[in-house]
């Protein structure tokens, strides 16, 4: 049974200046990894699903996935250990230009068991959730046209 993590990203606290390079980059080579801090460090997988929530300022939602594609390692940053992780992007848009999988959407039926704004980094999405959230990251994605115009 495959296992899925949510992974928050927050504008106000960190820039992501070269995202229009980055989801140009995705497109071109087909390729992008990039580096995220892990709560869950103890039982996360390569090959483990990843989900990208924007957090912090509006639109708030899912508008990146991808693929663990390390096994946790110990960073070292202001003054404290912690552990962070790589993930193999597989979507990425830019929440500024184009739609995203927003929360109004997430906190429907039974997502709504989920907490979708995590105070850490790296949480495990519930088991019994982990196909419904692909589904409907899937279907979101086909609606807007973006899977397959990779």
């Amino acid at each position: 049974m495959m296992k899925a993590y949510l992974f928050g990203w927050n504008p106000l606290k960190f820039a992501w200046a070269d995202m229009n390079d980055d989801i140009q980059k995705l497109k071109t080579t087909g390729t992008l990894v990039d580096n995220w801090s892990v709560a869950s460090h103890k039982v996360i997988q390569v090959g483990d699903r990843a989900y990208i929530v924007r957090l912090g300022v509006e639109p708030k939602g899912i508008f990146a996935s991808g693929v663990i594609s390390s096994e946790p390692y110990v960073a070292f940053r202001k003054g404290r250990h912690y552990h962070r992780i790589e993930i193999a992007i597989d979507t990425l848009l830019n929440p500024d230009k184009e739609p995203i999988l927003t929360m109004d959407i997430l906190k429907t039926g039974n997502l709504a068991m989920q907490t979708w704004s995590p105070q850490a980094s790296g949480i495990s999405i519930h088991p019994e959730l982990v196909d419904e959230v692909e589904g409907v990251w899937m279907d979101f994605l086909s609606r807007h046209s973006y899977y397959g115009s990779m």
